[in-house]
C-alpha cells in the first residue's frame, strides 16, 4: 500500500514519495516544486500560502 501523503510532509518529501503529483500541486499554482522553499516547507503551509483549504489538497493529491 502506497503511503499517504500529510499535511506535515514538506513538499520535497511529498514529491519523492509520488513524483506524479508535480502536476496536481503545479495545477493549484505552487510553481515552485523544485526551489528551496520546497526543501523546507510543509503541505499545510503551502497551501495556506495559496489560499487552499489542506484537506481538499490533501484529498486530490493522494488520489492521484
Amino acid at each position: 500500500m502506497e503511503e499517504k501523503i500529510t499535511a506535515e510532509m514538506t513538499i520535497a518529501d511529498a514529491l519523492k514519495k509520488k513524483p506524479h503529483i508535480a502536476a496536481v500541486l503545479m495545477g493549484k499554482g505552487m510553481h515552485c516544486i523544485g526551489c528551496v522553499i520546497a526543501s523546507g516547507e510543509t503541505i499545510a503551509q503551502a497551501a495556506e500560502v495559496h489560499g487552499l483549504d489542506v484537506n481538499e489538497l490533501l484529498n486530490e493529491i493522494n488520489q492521484a
